[in-house]
């Protein structure tokens, strides 16, 4: 049986509608982010243990990340950012993993808001958007213009064309990924529930699909991450 997302109308108005189900997901990936920085780093001591350690060993994994693209002393500009990005989207890929909410008419309630696309798309657009507005800032409008024409001004064209492309691959890949983990896993659920034989045969391929869908889930969150500062270098590097 189809799912689908609970969308409902504003006011009444048919054309201004809101996404119930990303907003409750959204907004209960931004409160887990937010809750487990806040308690990770509530306690800060010179030698760090335990929740502490972690998260300086995620900081450390990001620092990594930005290093093999750009110079660190560009580079340290975005730390803030690919931590965020990649807890956001690690948290967003493990949110439907346990389990989907689904109410009897069908509507989903509960999954992981990297499933949609309007999401992911999202996402992507505001990561391209940012390396445009760091561009600017770190280059200057005139020398950022310029990068469009070089080496030869023949490629401008191809140049807005590789934007739209990165905007859709990024969020795209993302949203394949997760989507395609989730249906299976939905799949795999409906089988387990449709008898006791089936469920005994399904319980063990459903468990390997969690582990799994772990596993995807935290690969596509360091690519988002990775590829987000790949096209942040090539705007705010001296050199392409």
């Amino acid at each position: 049986m189809d799912h689908h997302e609970r969308v409902v109308e504003v006011f009444g108005i048919p054309w201004l509608t809101v996404n119930l189900t990303n907003i409750i997901t959204v907004t209960a990936t931004i409160l887990i982010v937010f809750l487990v920085c806040f308690f990770m780093s509530r306690t800060i001591k010179m030698y760090p243990t335990g929740a502490q350690n972690a998260l300086e060993y995620l900081v450390q994994f990001v620092k990594n990340i930005i290093s093999s693209n750009m110079d660190w002393n560009r580079g340290k500009n975005f730390i803030m950012l690919g931590l965020t990005i990649i807890l956001y989207v690690f948290t967003a890929n493990m949110l439907g993993l346990p389990f989907e909410i689904v109410d009897e008419n069908h509507y989903v309630w509960w999954r992981s808001p990297t499933s949609s696309p309007v999401l992911t798309l999202s996402l992507a657009a505001m990561v391209v958007l940012l390396t445009h507005y760091y561009g600017i800032k770190m280059k200057g409008p005139a020398e950022y213009g310029k990068d469009y024409f070089r080496p030869v001004f023949f490629l401008f064209p191809f140049k807005i064309i590789e934007e739209i492309a990165n905007t859709l691959t990024l969020g795209m890949r993302l949203f394949g990924n997760v989507y395609a983990k989730e249906v299976l896993m939905i799949m795999l659920v409906g089988l387990g529930t449709s008898g006791i034989v089936a469920g005994i045969f399904a319980f063990a391929p459903l468990v390997i699909w969690q582990a799994f869908g772990l596993f995807i889930g935290s690969l596509q969150a360091f690519i988002f991450c990775m590829l987000t500062m790949v096209y942040m270098a090539h705007k705010v590097n001296e050199e392409h």
